[in-house]
Formats: C-alpha cells, structure tokens, sequence
C-alpha cells in the first residue's frame, strides 16, 4: 500500500480529481490531462472514470499501479 503519509492526505475519498491525483503521484496536473486524453501517444496506465463530464480516478487503482512499479520500502527501484 503507498506511504501511510501521503494516504493521509485523502483518508475517506475512494474517487480523485486529476489535481488531487498529480498531487498524489507528484505529477503535474497536465501531464495526466495529456496522458489521459484520446490519442495519447503514452497514455496512462490507470484508467479514469468518468462521471459524467467529471474525470475520476480510483486510489485503490493508483495504489495497485505503484505496488507494481516494483519500489522497496526504502524508496528506491528493485533491480528484480
């Protein structure tokens, strides 16, 4: 599960906005806009939900996501 920190921030949200998740990756908010739009070149890998016209994305998603980007506890990349 990611850092009990950063979790910290959005406790009781299931769903982010995309600010909220750049806050969370440490994106920027326009990086995900453009990875997330029709035509991507190197869309991302978490897909948004969509209500209505509002873009969402699931934290248990993003969580799965960076438990499998391969990190140790200490921050730094396994080289697995």
């Amino acid at each position: 599960m990611r850092d009990k920190n950063l979790r910290g921030l959005y406790p009781l949200k299931r769903l982010l906005t995309v600010e909220e998740t750049a806050q969370y990756l440490g994106l920027s908010p326009r990086t995900l806009y453009n990875r997330i739009s029709r035509g991507a070149k190197d869309p991302f890998p978490v897909k948004p939900k969509r209500v209505g016209r509002a873009v969402r994305f699931d934290i248990r998603e993003l969580d799965s996501y960076i438990d499998s980007l391969g990190f140790d506890p200490s921050g730094s990349l396994s080289t697995d």
